[in-house]
């Protein structure tokens, strides 16, 4: 299937109906194929994420994760998500949109440090499309938040800059940290800061291919594909991960 073809059809995925940009990469090839995006990530997080919780999810490319997260915490939960790319970001609401989804906040900024603007090609190098688009910048704590249970970092590399604007929510509400891996650099200094904040760190190896997926797909359409994750939580709370290799 092209990304003409992609883009001219709804897909029936595991959390409701999607559709996504013209565009041939890995999320819009799983949701098409596979019906789902990422499915042992979601198998991690539903061992602890309740009704009535609040998320902060940041990366949300066309909300294949937004739709459970919005599923799982409820009608009573918050899930904050946001998204700095103008075009994912507008098929990111229509997704939830069309899904009747009422206890999702969309945003369509950058979390960082402070509130700025940016040039999104400075933010992202490497995405290739609109890199010539300015996007807001900001950060966490100026969202007022009342509770937060998880923090969701979806785009790798970009941990520092988050925390670096969420000092107070993350001492106040001590949310579960949960982030994909960027370079081997990144890595480092990530797992490092989020130590310094008084966290255990836990690395977390998600396939992309999920062999009970939702569209029935048997053959491994992402041999050997999987991302390098780390789940965090407080060292002071009840939470751990003992399947999983402490790091």
């Amino acid at each position: 299937m092209n990304a003409a073809e992609m883009s001219q059809r709804m897909w029936n995925t595991r959390y409701g109906v999607m559709n996504a940009i013209a565009a041939d990469n890995l999320t819009t090839r799983s949701l098409s194929l596979l019906g789902e995006w990422m499915e042992q990530e979601l198998d991690l997080l539903s061992t602890f994420v309740e009704e009535g919780q609040t998320v902060v999810e940041f990366g949300a490319d066309y909300g294949a994760h937004t739709l459970w997260l919005s599923r799982a915490v409820g009608a009573q939960g918050e899930v904050h998500t946001a998204e700095p790319r103008r075009l994912e970001f507008q098929q990111l609401c229509a997704n939830l949109a069309i899904n009747g989804l009422t206890n999702v906040h969309t945003l369509p900024v950058w979390l960082g440090r402070h509130s700025s603007q940016a040039q999104l090609v400075d933010l992202l190098p490497n995405i290739g499309t609109a890199t010539n688009e300015r996007v807001r910048v900001t950060n966490i704590d100026s969202l007022g938040l009342e509770a937060l249970h998880l923090l969701k970092v979806n785009q790798p590399g970009t941990l520092e800059g988050v925390l670096s604007g969420a000092d107070e929510s993350v001492r106040k509400h001590r949310p579960v940290i949960y982030l994909r891996l960027g370079t081997v650099e990144q890595s480092i200094a990530e797992v490092k800061v989020i130590k310094e904040l008084g966290y255990r760190c836990w690395s977390h190896l998600p396939y992309l291919f999920n062999k009970d997926n939702y569209g029935d797909q048997t053959d491994n359409i992402f041999p050997g594909r999987v991302f390098q994750n780390v789940i965090a939580a407080p060292i002071e709370g009840r939470l751990s991960f003992d399947h999983l290799q402490e790091i």
